[in-house]
């Protein structure tokens, strides 16, 4: 009996062992900075780049290099990834979470494919299960693996005022995730109401069905109208490439966000 305490003892003392290298190689990663030839890269890959607050500019570096560390790069359908590949998706999903702790932990792996690509999807109705072919420009699961088509990852990264950005469309989807289930309600920042959050996030929602169905345009893409997760990948998109049209429809909208991420991008310079 002793003997097995013993063991379970050295068990549990490895494990934190463990947990708190790991603690330790993040932090040794996140106070790493990007060379010279790094920054000319992610600055003409990704110019909202260059929006960045000076206070920013150091956390957006650590988080870049941490997801360079932690996720391998795939390339698919022959593609080979190059430095710009990796600086441009590492930059833009670092964007999205340089302003809080919060991390995609679960990710290890993004598939790139050199255009669209297909995916299968299946759909029950009753007790008919029937599968399709869809085309794709971009897909996250749940704990990974995140898919995209570089051609519109460098598409969405070169043009920064369009509101349409696949990489920051497919890890918000990560993000949400990291509730448990990506359902368009993320784990809230410090402070944050989450009864505020669904009450704000859900009327917009509506709102917006409300608008595709009757064919009213607005600011935000119709694709956002297909269910609440959609809805919020769709909004952070717009809340980092047009924040000042985000928040002139729908300011509660843009608050919550800012108080989400913890950045503010319509003061951006």
């Amino acid at each position: 009996m002793t003997l097995f305490f013993g063991l379970l003892a050295l068990i549990g003392a490895a494990f934190l062992w463990r947990a708190w290298r790991k603690q330790q190689w993040q932090q040794e990663v996140l106070a790493s900075r990007l060379t010279d030839a790094e920054w000319d890269i992610m600055l003409r890959e990704v110019p909202l780049i260059r929006k960045l607050p000076t206070h920013l500019k150091a956390p957006f570096e650590g988080k870049v290099a941490l997801f360079l560390n932690q996720v391998d790069l795939v390339g698919c359908n022959g593609l080979e990834v190059s430095d710009e590949m990796a600086m441009s998706i590492a930059g833009q999903a670092a964007l999205l979470v340089v302003g809080t702790d919060a991390w995609y932990k679960h990710l290890t792996t993004v598939l790139i494919y050199p255009g669209a690509f297909k995916s299968k999807q299946t759909r029950q109705d009753g007790y008919v299960v029937t599968e399709e072919e869809i085309v794709r420009l971009g897909e996250s699961w749940s704990r990974g693996p995140v898919v995209l088509s570089w051609r519109d990852v460098r598409q969405g990264g070169l043009n920064d005022v369009d509101g349409l950005n696949v990489v920051l469309h497919e890890f918000a989807h990560q993000l949400d995730d990291l509730s448990g289930q990506t359902d368009g309600a993320p784990p809230m920042a410090p402070g944050q109401s989450f009864a505020a959050w669904s009450e704000v996030i859900v009327e917009a929602y509506d709102r917006h069905v409300a608008n595709v169905d009757a064919g009213r345009r607005t600011v935000i893409d119709p694709y956002g109208a297909t269910n609440h997760e959609e809805f919020f990948a769709v909004v952070v998109e717009l809340f980092f490439e047009r924040p000042r049209a985000l928040k002139g429809t729908e300011p509660e909208v843009y608050d919550q966000l800012a108080t989400l991420l913890n950045v503010d991008p319509v003061n951006w310079s």
